[in-house]
């Protein structure tokens, strides 16, 4: 009998532990454990009380409209979204290809966006825990103590970032909710000046790359068992390869590996996703829970982003990091690597890589000079899926003949991991919380699986008629006028 499935009968007499809010992740999420008499968990759930429904309202807009509009599902990782919107929106203008220079520039984006988000989430949300410990001082536990204790460090991760959004907004116009890619191509070049300003601090970014790597490997290998078994669980993984097997961020085909390595599913076209892939609701949490159609709920759920996409791929197309993703792939002595935190390790090579992709991509003449945009025949639909720094991003919509959005289905990175955070929550609470009496130390173990994962929770809550929503009007002094629900 599975680990919730114990408590349906006797929820009543189980004693309630909420963690609200889960810090230092993006958006606003839950957790909540049911315990016994004796304190052991019988229940451990991930919840997302946010809801956003953006795949609605985006219904009925004007297609250019949409890759800036989709951004304001998220202050950090909204150049995933505003490409993945162009791209799947390219058919429409009839751009079955774009020109090189229009994706050279799409590519120097979205690897700016990678670079950014990675040093961003390792540095300042999850360095605390891996650095202090997961119950060290809750005054330490940010990237104030990090600075005070490891000042190289911080400085180095801050950097970091601020590159990465220089990198976006030379190519976006911004740094936050720019306006680079449209439906066809970009709407700029970049300038020589801008150009010549990133290329002198290129290489530096590339060594405190590697240096984050190293500091990721160090406190993976040195924690040992900790690392590799905490909030352990096993599971198929999905990403975007190229299509001679290299990773590839920006484009590419979808492939599909077992937990023991095997590839289940390869070479699947980026329009064919919706043949393969389902979503499934339930009651108790906003984001949806994608899985395989072919393997069921039960058995076809994945975890994606960096852990997967350094395995899944056959090679990384850049020398240092393919060099590092090797190291990694011996850490596993010739099995998958499945444990959570192994995921700041992989995050740091990717991090790695776009900082080379970042500097080749500046010698090249075409960010420059060319042409921006492409066009043909007009189309009516369009698939864009995109490697955004949490994981596989897809973005669907279909354009009626006025030009108006008819349909919109987004299935985001976080979605996709929405089982896995699940399951490493359980299992964490099975090890470190089970019959203990609780601290803030150990419920802060819940938030460090959580964290792992680099949850972006508002752009994840999407799911509609299932869970319960209520609407209260009050008056100017607060008093009730009108309630109304839905969804019970």
């Amino acid at each position: 009998m599975s680990f919730e499935l114990e408590t349906a009968a006797n929820r009543e007499n189980l004693r309630r532990v909420a963690i609200d809010p889960v810090s230092r992740v993006e958006g606003h999420g839950k957790v909540t454990l049911l315990l016994d008499d004796a304190g052991h968990v019988k229940e451990a759930r991930l919840h997302i009380v946010e809801f956003r429904g953006f795949e609605k309202f985006i219904q009925g807009r004007p297609y250019w409209e949409v890759p800036v509009m989709v951004q304001r599902l998220c202050g950090i990782c909204p150049v995933s979204h505003h490409l993945a919107a162009a791209k799947a929106l390219d058919p429409v203008v009839g751009a079955t290809t774009i020109t090189a220079s229009a994706d050279k520039i799409r590519r120097l984006m979205h690897y700016g966006q990678i670079l950014q988000s990675h040093a961003l989430h390792f540095f300042h949300l999850s360095s605390p825990d891996l650095l202090f410990g997961f119950e060290s001082p809750v005054q330490q536990r940010n990237i104030v103590g990090v600075a005070a204790a490891y000042p190289e460090v911080a400085r180095q991760g801050v950097l970091l970032r601020k590159f990465g959004q220089e990198v976006i907004r030379v190519t976006a116009g911004k740094r936050v909710h720019g306006t680079g890619a449209i439906p066809g191509g970009v709407n700029k070049l970049v300038s020589r000046e801008d150009r010549d300003l990133l290329r002198m601090d290129a290489d530096q970014m590339i060594a405190w790359s590697r240096d984050a790597v190293h500091l990721a490997r160090k406190l993976h290998e040195t924690n040992g068992a900790l690392y590799d078994e905490f909030g352990l669980f096993r599971s198929h993984m999905l990403s975007l390869v190229r299509a001679d097997g290299a990773l590839d961020l920006y484009d590419g085909v979808l492939r599909l590996r077992d937990a023991r390595g095997l590839i289940v599913k390869d070479g699947v076209p980026c329009a064919d996703y919706d043949v393969h892939l389902r979503e499934e609701v339930k009651s108790w949490s906003y984001m949806k829970f994608p899985y395989v159609e072919a393997l069921g709920p039960a058995k076809g759920w994945y975890k994606v982003g960096p852990l997967a996409r350094v395995q899944n791929c056959d090679f990384i197309p850049s020398p240092l990091a393919e060099a590092e993703r090797q190291a990694f792939i011996d850490h596993g002595e010739g099995e998958p690597i499945h444990a959570p935190l192994a995921y700041h390790w992989a995050r740091m090579i990717e991090m790695l890589h776009a900082a080379e992709v970042i500097r080749d991509l500046l010698d090249d003449p075409d960010i420059l000079a060319g042409e921006r945009m492409a066009e043909g025949p007009r189309g009516r639909e369009g698939v864009g899926i995109i490697e955004a720094p949490r994981g596989t991003l897809i973005h669907h919509y279909r354009v009626d003949d006025d030009d108006l959005v008819s349909y919109c289905n987004l299935i985001v990175s976080t979605t996709h991991n929405n089982q896995a955070m699940n399951e490493a929550v359980r299992q964490v609470a099975r090890r470190y919380l089970d019959g203990r009496q609780l601290t803030e130390g150990l419920l802060n173990h819940i938030e460090v699986a959580i964290r792992a994962f680099d949850p972006c929770l508002s752009c994840a809550t999407h799911a509609l008629g299932k869970m319960p929503l209520a609407v209260e009007l009050v008056d100017a002094d607060g008093a009730l006028v009108d309630r109304a629900t839905s969804g019970r």
